[in-house]
Formats: C-alpha cells, structure tokens, sequence
C-alpha cells in the first residue's frame, strides 16, 4: 500500500494558525488531498492534548483514528518545538519535530518538560530554553522509540543549518548522539537535489512535509512510503534502517517559492544569488543593511558537490508540485480562491478521488474531460517542470508560474 504521509503541521492552537484547524477538519482536507497519514501537530499543548484524548482512538501500530465518523485517515502523535539556547558563544534557534510511538510516550515527555519550566501553554510550538542535545536525550529516555527530526533544515533563522543561528553539521549540533537522526526536513525553501550536494546526508533520509498553517496548505510536501497498512513502528523502521525499498518518493514545492529561497532584504524588496551576494559583500545595495542569507547560499556555502548533482545511491527520488487551486486559477486566469476555480476542482475530484492523483497521475485527456483543455495543459506542464517563477527571499514567498498553458481559442464553459 502507497501511503502518503505529512509529519508536520500545526493545529488551531500554534500561533498564526488558522483556527479551522481542528482533527476532524484536518481528516477531512487529508481525504480531498490524498495524505493517508498525517501528524497530530502540537501534541504537548495542554488543550490540544486534552482534544487528542477526546476524539482519538488508537487505531493500529502507533497511529489513531477519530472516534467519531468513518474518516479513513490516520494521525501519528507529533510536535514540532523550538529550542533557543546558546551554543559556543552563540545564539541558537532551532526547531525539531519529534515523533511518538505512544500516549504514554508523549505524557512522559510533556512531564519531563514541565518539571525543567518548559512553558507548554503558550503555543502549539512550545519554545523551550533546552540545548538540542539535551532535548533529544529526554525525547530517548521518554520512550526509545520516539524520532527527533530537524525541521525546514535550511531555513535562515530557525533550523539546524540556518545561516542566523545553526551549525555546520549534524554531529556538531547533537555530538555523541548524532547517529540517532535518522532524517532531516529539507524544507519548502529546499529540494533534495539541493539537499544532495551534501555527501555527508548521504545516510539519512531527506523527508518532506507541508509545515501547514492552514488546511489549504496539507500536502504541499509529502513523503510516500510502501507499508502493508499503516503503521508508527514500520515508519520508524523505515527511517532508522534506512529502507531505500519502501520510501518510494517525496512530493516536492518548487523551493524557488519558499520564502527564504535566495538571499535579500525584503523592506527594499531586492533579492539576488549567492554570486551576487559575495559582490556587494552582504550589503543591501539600497539601504546599505545585512541582507538575510538564504537557502541557496547557505547549501552553497557547506556542499562538497557542484550543482544539480547526480542522485545519491539510496536516495528516493522526487517529484516537484504546485497546489492545484494555483494551477486552476493559473489556467482560468483568476484567482485561486474563485468560483470557477470551487466549481473546476469539485468536478475534478469528482472524477479523480484526490488532489494527489489528478496532480500526478490522472491521464491529461481525462483531466480535459472533466475541466477543460487549458486545466490539463497546465497540469501536464507541471509534470514537465514549465514554470516561471521569482524566488522567495527574507520572508517573501516566491511566485511559481506555470508557462505554456494552451488556451482556447473559444469560451471556457468554466
């Protein structure tokens, strides 16, 4: 079975989140999506622990179903937490997602938290004063088979190897228990070939997930495992063994589109490349300040490989999406949230089951039948990678265009 899994969202409950996101709306967007097993989010916040409780029922191997329904998705306790601590006279701003195989599990770990401070009420995000190191000893001795996992790597302010605050390796980062970080998140602002420049990620695996704040955002990244049904411990077991077999791929934002892609200042509203950066020697040319260093030039800065290298031996490959609400709207020539883009997709996932599948999968000719010649055009061009974009840059997401769209020449019945 081809289970696609998002491991790290946020509910109603993190800061700049959309209040809809509660777990049976979340369920309900996973179906429309195509995700079969989706994190918890925000595990270790006192109420949505309590909402975990209520409408959660264990449901096989570490994962759980709502109580309520018939919803075929299933949840696997998560969190993401940010730890801000300082390391070798610097300031460091961190954030891991941890995963957990048990109620038991995840109650051991927001006991150990409690009784070190650890403020658990003010975010779904918790921000806690614990090194990584020390944080991952905890999430061990809470239950051996818990994952930590860095989050969005690359990203400049918050990640493992953030040009603001990280480190230049795993190792430097966790010391002695580095080998228990079996993957990292390569992030929307990142892609694994990006990622592959770095042989020495070679022997972890490169996961994907959406950081969602809202339900829309489901599924912008995705992994796509084979399990017989699904299942906590044959996640683990994939990841930790490092089973090339059975992580088939990942679903992958064009990182051009993240919002810290390039390097820039956004107040000025100027971005460049890594190149370019070096010439002005980090200065803003407009206002004369630092400008934020991005992704690319961070990857830059710490590959060992030239660009667009070969795909490691191991490494699952990927393919690159856009939302289906853009490519509609792209098509149509409106907005994505209009209602010919509703009216486009409710015909469409009528006839394709999932955003997922008519994405990817769904044979362009029947995507024409069912929407219109200027839809398919667009998707069957995104499978080809035809897309014009201006890269995120200092917060500011980037622009993803799709090009080549072939239009009507008479009205759309749309």
């Amino acid at each position: 079975m081809r289970l696609v899994t998002d491991l790290h969202i946020h509910s109603r409950w993190s800061r700049s989140c959309s209040k809809d996101l509660t777990l049976p709306n979340i369920a309900a967007a996973c179906g429309r999506k195509g995700i079969q097993l989706v994190g918890t989010a925000d595990a270790l916040h006192p109420a949505w622990r309590a909402s975990i409780g209520d409408e959660l029922t264990e449901a096989g191997e570490g994962v759980f179903a709502l109580r309520a329904g018939s919803s075929p998705t299933r949840f696997i306790l998560s969190t993401e937490i940010s730890c801000i601590y300082k390391r070798g006279g610097k300031v460091r701003r961190l954030h891991h997602i941890v995963l957990f195989p048990s109620l038991a599990a995840l109650d051991r770990l927001i006991a150990s938290l409690t009784a070190r401070d650890c403020n658990l009420k003010s975010d779904g995000r918790p921000i806690i004063g614990l090194d990584s190191e020390e944080l991952l000893k905890l999430v061990i001795e809470a239950d051996e088979k818990c994952l930590l996992i860095p989050a969005h790597a690359w990203t400049p302010w918050f990640s493992i190897f953030g040009s603001k605050s990280g480190f230049d390796s795993i190792q430097e980062c966790f010391g002695d228990l580095a080998p228990l970080i079996p993957a990292v998140e390569t992030g929307l602002s990142s892609d694994p070939a990006m990622n592959w420049r770095l042989s020495a990620l070679d022997k972890i695996f490169l996961v994907s997930n959406s950081d969602a704040h809202s339900l829309d955002n489901l599924g912008r990244e995705a992994n796509v495992f084979e399990m017989a049904e699904p299942s906590y411990f044959e996640l683990r077991r994939i990841l930790v063994e490092h089973d090339t077999d059975k992580f088939l791929e990942t679903y992958e934002f064009f990182p051009e589109e993240g919002k810290y892609h390039a390097d820039g200042h956004r107040d000025c509203g100027f971005w460049c490349g890594p190149f370019e950066t070096k010439r002005l020697k980090g200065l803003c040319p407009k206002c004369g300040k630092p400008l934020t260093v991005g992704v690319l030039n961070r990857v830059d800065e710490l590959a060992d490989r030239p660009e667009n290298p070969f795909r490691p031996t191991g490494s699952p490959p990927y393919r690159s999406i856009v939302p289906l609400a853009e490519l509609v709207g792209d098509a149509l020539g409106v907005g994505k949230v209009s209602k010919r883009v509703k009216t486009a997709l409710d015909g469409l996932l009528k006839a394709g089951g999932n955003e997922f599948h008519i994405l990817l999968d769904m044979p362009p000719e029947r995507i024409a039948q069912v929407s219109t010649p200027e839809i398919a055009s667009a998707i069957q061009n995104m499978r080809a990678g035809l897309v014009e974009i201006r890269p995120g840059y200092d917060g500011e997401f980037g622009h993803v265009k799709v090009s080549g769209i072939i239009k009507k020449k008479q009205g759309s019945l749309l």
